[in-house]
């Protein structure tokens, strides 16, 4: 079926890349397959020692991200399946994962004995990651909603060898509730929060069939309780990250102005090894805080990967804001 992009769906792109160019190379890219990559798991091989073996398979590799070795980009066009089939990827050698997906965890760099919560963990790509950044050490509370999703987790954190991880199953916000009434807090925090999926659309074009102002707005109040509950789980001084696979601004700047209007928060600089733009201050009526700069936008076209959308956020205290700040201070 050839879905195709309802009207207000270009408008609010067009409002997002001005430029006439720019949001048509953005559609001209939507409309193609992205390269598959994957990343090493080194809890058990290191990236010169996999490439060597998939190399061996006739197949064509790229590390686009000088810095992050793991980091592998297919360029070979291999048959349906393959990548998920190989001897390699059964033996927990790699996980299957978009680059953009990476991106989160590179920000939030989980250092070992870190007390890490991942509040939307499944499938587990950036669960694994946060594993492996860890050097399976610390512990990690992998946490999702759904029984089948648990499932996929469980399965995928078993086959790259993760023992540092606790699964829970809980819906997000009364998993915090529960926490926070145990006094319970943590060193990094991941909330990946589920979105509309604006950014998938090269992998799931039904998204333009799903989509609707309606979803958006329903998301944005689901993860604004969301960011809020897990961030006030965080210990002071201590970092979430908040991430989305879409360009809405209502699920992305909108959700981090709410932490800003109700917490003693701080915005860090993020420094990604792919290109991205800053995030937006005005949207609509709408007008965010100059701090939202500092969150990025990642475009499909700007690195022929998925779009994404993350900003790292520092609790500075418990203190929550009573009233309202004044927006760009």
């Amino acid at each position: 079926m050839n879905y195709k992009p309802k009207q207000l769906f270009i408008e609010r792109m067009s409002l997002l890349l001005k430029d006439r160019q720019d949001l048509d190379k953005f559609f001209e890219t939507v409309k193609t397959k992205p390269r598959k990559s994957i990343r090493v798991n080194t809890l058990k091989i290191q990236p010169e020692e996999l490439i060597i073996k998939l190399k061996n398979k006739g197949w064509k590799l790229k590390q686009p991200c000088e810095n992050y070795p793991e980091i592998i980009q297919i360029q070979s066009e291999l048959k349906p399946g393959e990548l998920g089939t190989t001897k390699e990827h059964i033996l927990g050698h790699y996980y299957v994962q978009e680059i953009t997906s990476m991106m989160p965890i590179i920000a939030l760099q989980p250092k070992p004995n870190d007390i890490l919560l991942d509040l939307c963990a499944s499938p587990g790509s950036k669960t694994t990651q946060s594993t492996a950044s860890m050097q399976n050490q610390g512990t990690i509370i992998a946490n999702d909603v759904s029984m089948s999703r648990i499932s996929i987790l469980s399965t995928n954190l078993e086959r790259i060898g993760a023992t540092n991880t606790i699964i829970t199953r809980h819906d997000g916000i009364q998993l915090c509730n529960k926490l926070k009434q145990q006094k319970f807090q943590f060193d990094k925090i991941l909330v990946d929060a589920p979105c509309s999926g604006e950014g998938n659309i090269r992998v799931s074009p039904r998204t333009y069939l799903e989509w609707s102002e309606g979803l958006l707005k329903r998301l944005s109040n689901k993860q604004k309780k969301l960011a809020s509950s897990a961030f006030q789980l965080l210990k002071p001084n201590s970092e979430m990250i908040y991430s989305t696979c879409t360009h809405a601004p209502e699920e992305n700047e909108e959700v981090i102005q709410h932490l800003i209007d109700n917490f003693n928060i701080e915005i860090q600089e993020i420094k990604l090894p792919i290109k991205s733009r800053p995030g937006i201050t005005k949207w609509k009526n709408k007008i965010f805080s100059q701090k939202l700069k500092k969150a990025h936008r990642i475009y499909p076209h700007d690195n022929n990967m998925e779009g994404f959308f993350l900003c790292k956020i520092k609790k500075l205290s418990d203190k929550t804001i009573t009233k309202s700040r004044e927006r760009g201070i």
